[in-house]
């Protein structure tokens, strides 16, 4: 076995949504994983369906959108 070439394989604390934590082996570069979605928040695993518009993302789009078809009526003129 090489020496040098393999990732650094440490114990890692997992924080969950809902606060609960967990230790396992990983390769992650920190000593703790704090998760954003996790089965017991996903949509797929609770059944809820919910909009994340994260930053206005989709106001932001609608934007731009409107900008180009702008920009493309202007080059038809």
């Amino acid at each position: 076995m090489k020496k040098g070439i393999h990732p650094f394989y440490h114990t890692v604390e997992v924080l969950m949504t809902d606060g609960s934590t967990f230790q396992t082996r990983s390769c992650y570069k920190k000593d703790k994983m704090v998760l954003e979605i996790d089965s017991k928040s996903h949509p797929f695993f609770t059944g809820k369906q919910v909009l994340v518009d994260t930053a206005g993302r989709v106001d932001r789009f609608n934007k731009r959108l409107e900008r180009s078809k702008n920009i493309q009526e202007g080059k038809k003129k």
